[in-house]
């Protein structure tokens, strides 16, 4: 999982622990590689002893899934670092599945992998979406090449599923 400061709560806390709870092993990169809050006040990670993984010593050959969750402050932040683009343009070209909702998307934007995709995204990045080249999808959730994108935390649920759809063995 990548995110930072001021990420949106449920969107971290929710895929964090479902994923654990489907036995992945849960790696946790931060912008400025130390805990953050979520835009509630969360601590994050939620759990206090889980380690941190640096930005700089993200391998995407070490792993099947990238989630970006969202939260609009948060994004002002991440989609303006280099490193944090660079790794979610390498799990891409590796034909990583990346899983990003609401304002997540703002980050595949600014990575600039979303071209001719069909993705979703909040409501009011619609015209970012359309703008970056991609097609704004207005479902609950939607796949294309490898990504998987929903709009908004009430979906979490889906977005969820489908991912963890993309594991069952």
């Amino acid at each position: 999982m990548l995110s930072g400061n001021l990420v949106q709560d449920h969107e971290f806390i929710y895929p964090y622990y479902r994923l654990l709870e489907e036995k992945f092993k849960v790696d946790v990169c931060l912008l400025g590689d130390a805990p953050v809050k979520g835009i509630l006040g969360t601590q994050i990670p939620p759990n206090k002893d889980h380690k941190l993984i640096k930005m700089s010593k993200v391998k995407t050959k070490n792993y099947d899934l990238l989630i970006l969750p969202g939260g609009a402050k948060a994004m002002e932040y991440l989609r303006q670092d280099k490193k944090t683009l660079s790794i979610i343009k390498d799990f891409y070209k590796n034909k990583i599945y990346i899983g990003s909702i609401c304002h997540g998307a703002q980050l595949l934007i600014s990575a600039k992998i979303v071209k001719n995709t069909k993705i979703s995204g909040y409501y009011s990045i619609e015209d970012d979406i359309n703008n970056s080249g991609a097609y704004y999808y207005k479902g609950p959730v939607v796949e294309d090449k490898k990504i998987i994108t929903s709009p908004h935390y009430k979906y979490l649920g889906d977005w969820m599923k489908l991912i963890l759809s993309k594991f069952a063995k």
